[in-house]
């Protein structure tokens, strides 16, 4: 494998559009609320791109060093754990996707703000650096919060209050009340990515101490988790949908949530945890999709 694969694979590009679809649903808050700007949507995809590649980029590291993905991962293989590059190499990698989110997070900053009022452009630098921490300490060094149960906290907050209600105000510098419902919708779809993640690797995460929530609440009660987290996304948007007006196209993104029930059919029918994998993809994609079609229908159609 070349060395541009290599940092493809560690990049983990599967897990860009969950990522992205924050500021998708943020964005079009913003565009019902009045308000577009193609050049801080570019640089708001940007820099959520750049800060997921440093977050897997620190992932793989700090999962390789602790030793936590032995050859009896489920998922697909770490870029260390296959020596397809080395810890000093994804060390340099870490430090320099730093650099550029830095460089893109000022970006957006003055974009949206300007220097005129200093007071959201140093709240949104802190808000940045507090992102930047997020990301490398999910798994890396002896305090890192993935093994400590926090990380469903952290990617509800970062995914889903911070992408969404953070994206919005760049746009509008307010946030309305009803629109905490669609930032909840996504931030459990994102929840649920990561507890379908960690169920699938329960057993070798328990084999090493990374005592992730699934861990320490068991698969049976990690699946009623994973029903809750769903279910209740799914009725956070669709109370928003109802109780806001426009064309009846607005509720098109509904359709996403067939595929998730079909998946939590197919979790509920399921005990080998390596079938869990294939359906990672397919809740990240469904949750990008619902943005998706919720960005068109707010963005072009009210």
């Amino acid at each position: 494998m070349t060395k541009v694969k290599a940092w493809l694979n560690a990049a983990r590009l599967r897990t860009l559009p969950l990522s992205i679809s924050g500021i998708l649903v943020g964005s079009a808050l913003a565009a019902y609320h009045g308000i577009t700007n193609s050049t801080i949507f570019i640089l708001a995809i940007l820099t959520t791109i750049g800060l997921q590649v440093t977050s897997n980029f620190a992932n793989d590291y700090g999962d390789g060093v602790k030793g936590t993905d032995g050859d009896d991962r489920l998922g697909p293989k770490r870029a260390l754990q296959s020596g397809l590059l080395t810890a000093a190499q994804l060390k340099t990698g870490i430090y320099i996707s730093i650099i550029v989110n830095a460089f893109l997070i000022v970006s957006l900053i003055i974009t949206s703000f300007g220097l005129d009022n200093m007071l959201y452009p140093l709240l949104f630098l802190l808000l940045g650096a507090f992102a930047i921490w997020a990301a490398i300490k999910y798994t890396v060094g002896k305090s890192a919060y993935g093994y400590n149960g926090l990380g469903d906290i952290f990617v509800f907050i970062f995914f889903g209050l911070v992408s969404v209600l953070g994206s919005m105000f760049l746009y509008l510098k307010a946030i309305s009340f009803m629109t905490v419902l669609p930032a909840i919708s996504i931030g459990l779809l994102s929840v649920g990515v990561l507890n379908l993640n960690n169920m699938r690797d329960y057993r070798s995460d328990a084999a090493v101490g990374k005592n992730t929530m699934v861990v320490k609440m068991g698969l049976p009660s990690a699946k009623k988790y994973h029903y809750a987290l769903l279910i209740i996304s799914f009725l956070c948007l669709f109370c928003f949908l109802i109780t806001t007006n426009g064309s009846q196209l607005r509720y098109v993104c509904l359709v996403g949530y067939l595929f998730i029930f079909v998946h939590l059919r197919k979790v509920a029918r399921t005990n080998n945890e390596a079938e869990l994998d294939p359906e990672l993809k397919k809740l990240a994609l469904s949750t990008f999709f619902i943005a998706l079609l919720f960005f068109i229908s707010y963005y072009y159609f009210l």
